[in-house]
């Protein structure tokens, strides 16, 4: 629906070239777009560029940011693009493109309800993450109803507040897109910055700059501004994720022991498959996936667990877990066409005390650097989400946020727990491995 600007077909409109990072924005581009990128990324400048593009097609559109003087940038790049074709009114913030063009209205969200009252066939949220979120919520939103309108929510990262919880839910929604840019690729190895080109950063910006920056910036203020990171773990379950993340999954090591977890889900949720290299003590692959048959299910584990030969397959047996772990015991399984022999399967019981040695086993693991994951963006999404709660009883309440997903979690913490050297109590009893199959002991 929306793609990239086009040529400008009046010469007096000005429109930039976008950068190959923004290039690649705009082709994978939905109906609901959040994308959180670093400082001078040059968002911003991105969106006017789009909202041109729906102007000059007689679109209404608003446009929205935290304060005034942040609105006030958005107008002044878009009067530079078209001031000498559009009419600009500050008195009412208004922008009017001639000839059955359309209306871009500029509004200060710092009261949402300055937004209120408008029909948009788009909407640009402009440093979103400063945003009152009931201005998504309650105003922006419906707006779009019934126009079938659009959104591009635009911010750097301000940690794991509602803007984090809508771009990590839009991974998972068919109309919705979600994009984490840097703005110049890096990597942090100990005290020193590499260059990592990134396929959506901006190649424009020089290296020596980003240099001198780490050099005088605290390291969490760099990930947030720069790498464009959601860094905030402060009142997390899992502290320190982002230190123990590497970036590309590994193959089978001949001789090394493997552990998969699995977190299964109804046909309309995910289902999630971690392999943990219990020799190095680190995941090596994760697979996760949606609207699939169970057979479809069990048929992508037994590939999984072709390739790796795992000593023991732990599997979330509430629900729906219990029949597929018995066919995965029995041999029901179809590989590439084919039926395999009954995988080395351990059934795990999720109660609410099991659930607490399985969350800290892996919180643990974490914060001591003991393990080692992989830079995913939807496990680091969900482990930097992830919540404790305790209850009126004393007891705690391990989860996903509101409207948020853990199976990758559940997954990975399956395989870490019972990849430990000294994989201990589980609610089946210790267990050791006897010629590839799990035995209870």
């Amino acid at each position: 629906m929306i793609g990239a600007p086009p040529a400008a077909p009046n010469p007096r409109i000005i429109l930039p070239t976008p950068h190959p990072g923004q290039q690649h924005v705009l082709r994978t581009a939905r109906r609901f777009n959040w994308l959180a990128a670093g400082r001078r990324w040059r968002k911003t400048t991105l969106c006017m560029a789009i909202a041109v593009d729906q102007l000059l097609k007689g679109r209404s559109l608003v446009w929205g940011g935290p304060t005034y003087d942040q609105v006030r940038i958005g107008w002044s790049e878009l009067r530079h693009a078209a001031g000498a074709v559009a009419t600009f009114n500050q008195a009412t913030m208004t922008v009017t493109f001639p000839k059955g063009g359309g209306i871009i209205r500029f509004r200060s969200l710092d009261d949402p309800d300055n937004a209120r009252g408008h029909t948009a066939d788009g909407v640009v949220i402009d440093e979103a993450a400063d945003v009152d979120p009931r201005a998504w919520d309650e105003v922006l939103r419906p707006m779009l109803v019934d126009t079938g309108g659009w959104l591009w929510a635009c911010s750097s990262p301000r940690g794991r507040n509602w803007f984090f919880e809508r771009w990590q839910a839009a991974q998972d929604q068919s109309d919705a897109m979600a994009w984490q840019a840097p703005t110049l690729g890096c990597r942090i190895r100990g005290q020193d910055l590499v260059r990592a080109p990134h396929p959506l950063e901006n190649p424009d910006i020089p290296f020596a700059e980003v240099q001198a920056l780490w050099a005088t910036t605290p390291e969490d203020t760099f990930r947030q501004e720069l790498l464009g990171e959601f860094v905030d773990e402060s009142g997390g379950v899992f502290r320190g994720v982002r230190a123990v993340c590497r970036l590309e999954p590994c193959g089978r090591t001949h001789g090394h022991q493997y552990v998969l977890g699995v977190d299964f889900a109804e046909t309309n949720d995910f289902t999630a498959v971690s392999v943990f290299d219990a020799s190095l003590q680190e995941l090596a692959a994760l697979d996760r996936f949606h609207n699939t048959s169970f057979d479809d299910q069990l048929e992508r584990i037994g590939v999984l667990a072709d390739h790796y030969r795992p000593q023991l397959i732990v599997a979330e047996g509430n629900s729906i877990g219990a029949p597929l772990i018995e066919r995965l015991q029995t041999g029901w399984l179809r590989v590439d066409g084919s039926w395999r022999a009954g995988l080395p399967v351990m059934r795990w019981t999720t109660t609410a005390a099991s659930k607490r040695t399985l969350i800290e086993t892996l919180a643990l693991a974490i914060e001591t650097g003991r393990v080692t994951l992989l830079d995913d963006d939807r496990l680091i999404g969900e482990l930097l989400s992830y919540q404790v709660e305790r209850l009126p009883g004393g007891t705690l309440r391990f989860g996903a946020p509101r409207g948020g997903t853990d199976d990758t979690v559940i997954a990975t913490a399956l395989a870490v727990l019972h990849g430990q050297p000294d994989a201990g109590q589980t609610t089946r009893g210790t267990y050791g491995f006897a010629g590839g199959r799990a035995r209870a002991v």
